[in-house]
């Protein structure tokens, strides 16, 4: 049986805000969290820390943003031995007591850095495990021993079935963004991992959504879970402290409009969300262009560039970040004040949660989305999902007035701030070093060979010709395969005259 209690967001007047230590935190992770300025828990985390501690299997729901990620990592961090207190009758020294399940890469990470933040005067050791990187790290650091392992189903699975990671012996394992899980087709592989953890473990199920498929997960490995919800039934599905902005804008005038949206007078950290990797890449390089500090991150970069891109935004070295959904969940980084939909997005879950990485832990955030003409169906379908009442987004352009006084844009903004760089001249003209004639373009040489209709090119027409040949390249007309300087000329049409007009006379 599932139990369901629900919360106000909003505590009342006469009760004093309690701490991690009233809700019964150990000592050392109440000063860990203190001594990153986290002193006062959100509404989940009370509700959740007490239970969880007390070893109760749970179902917690709440909106992105709301802090659930320590709801459950502050329970996991106190049910677990660290190696100070593991003695000489502990049952497995070195062997994983928790585990953690994410979706995502950028999330286990997340999640990761808040567990060792948090564990961090209990020196509990936390491992990351996510795929596209390297085995080693990962083996050297189960072989030398870990408390809490953090990852995504498909890699902890792989060291599982290798051998090299031990589920026998786990206390408490954590499934963190589920209905994400089972949107990626990471069910399977889950069910599998569960079936390898000890029947008697504590399981925490966090979820935005309660789908079917995860309700029948919940039935099948949770043993009388309590089902927690941190605002009423009938709460948004956007965190309130976000202002939300819809425009119907023209594709080719959205990088202008985005550029001055980005030198609002609110403005810190700002993520652009695109719905293909190639429109990431193109939209932060002419953000680049215009002179702001601008990076990509998408499914066509390795793990090695998209963390590196993570790092300078986090530090603030970068002030916008383009990203694709791989980044719309996980991402919790403090700072940032705006949230651009560039396109409208697919639906309302992932409205939801491309807005929620703004706004977030009870700070204030503003959210825009630009919705093209063709979208505009698909938007209404969103704002009627959501009841958010943008039904007819406003026409906007980037000289429209009211986009300026809506987002307090300074007036006179254009949409560039620095001139681009200057390219080398000969970058791109196939020149190469010791050419003496390098002020004469070099003409193209081709043979055709009759019999077999064949044409091989040679010199830059062969270097032009692989260039096109790649999948990002448009085709290359046919027209240039005969260009100048061929050795066979074409045959020429012979002019034929006109006939003659039949005579309307008898």
């Amino acid at each position: 049986m599932i139990l369901t209690t629900s919360h106000s967001t909003t505590a009342p007047a006469n009760l004093a805000e309690p701490t991690f230590a009233d809700l019964g935190v150990l000592p050392e992770i109440s000063e860990a969290l203190s001594s990153a300025g986290i002193t006062h828990p959100f509404p989940i985390q009370q509700m959740a820390i007490p239970l969880a501690i007390d070893g109760v299997d749970m179902i917690g729901q709440a909106r992105t943003g709301t802090g659930k990620t320590l709801a459950f990592g502050v329970s996991v961090l106190q049910r677990v031995s660290p190696p100070q207190l593991q003695g000489d009758d502990f049952e497995a020294p070195g062997k994983p007591q928790a585990i953690i399940l994410c979706p995502t890469r950028e999330l286990a990470m997340q999640v990761s850095r808040d567990l060792s933040l948090a564990g961090s005067v209990r020196h509990v050791r936390v491992l990351t495990v996510y795929g596209g990187v390297a085995y080693e790290p990962q083996l050297d650091a189960l072989e030398k021993g870990v408390d809490v392992v953090v990852g995504t189903p498909g890699r902890v699975l792989d060291l599982v079935n290798r051998g090299s990671l031990d589920l026998a012996h786990i206390r408490i394992a954590v499934l963190d963004e589920a209905d994400e899980m089972l949107d990626l087709g990471f069910l399977p592989d889950v069910e599998k991992l569960l079936g390898r953890t000890p029947a008697n473990r504590q399981t925490l199920l966090f979820s935005a959504t309660m789908p079917s498929a995860i309700a029948a997960l919940a039935r099948t490995h949770l043993t009388r879970p309590v089902n927690i919800r941190a605002e009423g039934h009938n709460a948004q599905a956007t965190v309130p402290d976000t202002t939300q902005f819809v425009y119907q804008a023209h594709d080719l005038d959205k990088p202008e409009i985005v550029a001055r949206i980005l030198q609002a007078r609110d403005v810190d950290k700002v993520m652009v969300f695109t719905r293909t990797k190639r429109a990431a890449q193109r939209l932060a390089d002419d953000l680049e262009d215009r002179g702001f500090a601008a990076a990509s991150i998408h499914g066509d970069l390795n793990q090695t560039a998209r963390e590196k891109a993570l790092k300078k935004f986090r530090e603030g070295r970068i002030t916008v970040l383009v990203a694709t959904d791989v980044a719309a969940r996980g991402i919790d980084i403090t700072g940032v004040s705006h949230v651009i939909n560039n396109e409208c997005p697919e639906d309302d879950k992932t409205y939801v949660h491309r807005i929620g990485r703004t706004g977030r832990a009870g700070n204030k955030g503003v959210a825009i989305t630009l919705v093209d003409w063709a979208d505009v169906t698909r938007w209404k379908v969103i704002n009627r999902s959501l009841d958010l009442g943008f039904e007819d987004p406003v026409e906007t352009y980037s000289t429209s007035p009211h986009l300026y006084t809506d987002l307090d844009i300074p007036e006179g903004t254009r949409g560039r701030v620095a001139e681009p760089a200057r390219k080398d001249p000969d970058v791109g003209r196939g020149r190469r070093d010791g050419d003496e004639k390098k002020d004469r373009p070099r003409r193209q040489r081709t043979r055709r060979k009759l019999h077999t209709g064949e044409v091989t090119t040679t010199g830059d027409a062969a270097a032009g010709a692989h260039a096109d040949s790649t999948p990002d390249a448009p085709e290359a007309d046919a027209g240039d395969a005969a260009g100048e300087g061929s050795a066979t000329k074409p045959r020429r049409r012979r002019r034929r005259r006109p006939a003659a007009k039949a005579s309307t006379e008898d």
